[in-house]
């Protein structure tokens, strides 16, 4: 860092002017553009709900198009702008922002707005990533489910201004960082594919030399937890509430009670996401929404999950408008069961092979986890300025 500290030093060594960021430029808010009015070509169009999916610190290219004569009634942005996505059910993800450096300009719909300045863009768009930043903006979120901020709110938070030379200087290293955490997440995402293959090819198949097929309901009992007021579940755990809690999409918290308290595998069974597959040992609780999955005859509990994992679950989920899982038809669904010790061997191999992938302690999801966590050091570090007087 002793280019940006030399910089400082010769450009700005009794600090740096810090502004609001309506007197450091102005928002332009969207409007008009809905997802049916994207398209695979045309002009160049985000929607608010891409910024949070899709784009990152800065894009250069569009994910989708829209209609010259839809476009001609909608916002533009300018390369170097600001895209900024002013709604979500997430407080963090409020105000989410990508520097805009395509050739040509773009149009975006409402649920965010343009940030049209003369700073840097991508140091812009750090600091919308920056811890100064989410705490400012934190007093003027609104909305209960759906979480939103004003343009006029984000105009009162100040953001510190160094000379061009050093914003750049700031950008060019934590762009690093990034890079890196991005060549991560691809070896990563690398290493799950060569997992997921891995493990369809040890658990698929009905060769009757190795085992037979059969359905779940004669391997497994299958039965539905027991409803909880969501009052009575903790966000942590707490010495009054230490048992997790698990629901239709996993974890929900932590509760005072337990009813299950042996190895157990959970399934959703509604929701979008039902069929996901979970497992859990000792003392838990099971709600309403989580299929308790059990052994009716000799199982091993790892080879359980991984199979019942690569059953995919979720495409026995009823067709309506909130999908679920009927215990009963899951129950009919035939596997592939089987001798114990191969059960075994394989759950053992797979369980390995999860941790390498899955666990944040250990392999390439702790160093991503540890690289994260660097970038997020250095990146308020150096957003971080003594302020002129």
């Amino acid at each position: 860092m002793s280019r940006i500290d030399d910089l400082i030093q010769e450009l700005c060594p009794d600090g740096v002017e810090h502004k609001t960021l309506g007197g450091a430029g102005k928002f332009i808010r969207g409007s008009g553009l809905q997802k049916a009015d994207l398209r695979e070509e045309g002009v160049p169009a985000v929607h608010y709900g891409q910024i949070h999916t899709f784009y990152g610190v800065y894009a250069t290219e569009t994910k989708s198009f829209t209609d010259p004569v839809i476009a001609a009634k909608l916002r533009h942005a300018q390369p170097g702008d600001l895209l900024i996505a002013t709604t979500s059910e997430d407080d963090d993800a409020v105000a989410k922002a990508t520097a805009w450096l395509g050739d040509s300009d773009v149009v975006l719909g409402g649920d965010a707005y343009i940030y049209r300045h003369e700073l840097d863009p991508k140091y812009m768009a750090y600091f919308f990533q920056s811890s100064s930043f989410q705490y400012q903006k934190r007093r003027f979120i609104s909305g209960t489910k759906v979480r939103r901020v004003s343009g006029a709110s984000l105009e009162k938070i100040r953001i510190p201004v160094p000379p061009l030379e050093v914003q750049r200087e700031i950008v060019r290293v934590l762009d690093k960082f990034t890079q890196l955490e991005a060549e991560l997440e691809a070896e990563l995402e690398a290493r799950r594919a060569q997992y997921a293959h891995y493990r369809r090819e040890l658990l698929s198949g009905g060769d009757a030399a190795s085992g037979r097929m059969i359905p779940l309901g004669e391997i497994f009992e299958m039965r539905a937890g027991t409803h909880i007021k969501a009052a009575e579940i903790s966000d942590e755990p707490t010495e009054e509430k230490p048992y997790p809690c698990y629901g239709g999409n996993g974890l929900r918290g932590y509760v005072s009670s337990y009813n299950y308290d042996e190895s157990v595998i959970f399934v959703g069974r509604q929701g979008a996401l039902c069929g996901n597959v979970h497992r859990a040992e000792g003392k838990t609780y099971a709600t309403e929404h989580a299929v308790v999955v059990t052994p009716k005859v000799a199982v091993d509990m790892s080879w359980a999950f991984h199979k019942l994992t690569e059953m995919d679950l979720n495409q026995y989920k009823t067709k309506s408008a909130q999908p679920g899982l009927a215990v009963g038809r899951v129950k009919q669904v035939e596997a592939q069961y089987v001798p114990v010790d191969d059960q075994r061997r394989d759950g053992e191999v797979l369980d390995k092979l999860d941790a390498l992938v899955n666990d944040i302690s250990i392999g390439l999801p702790a160093e991503l986890t540890a690289r994260r966590k660097q970038y997020e050091y250095y990146r308020d570090h150096l957003l971080s300025f003594k302020e002129a007087i």
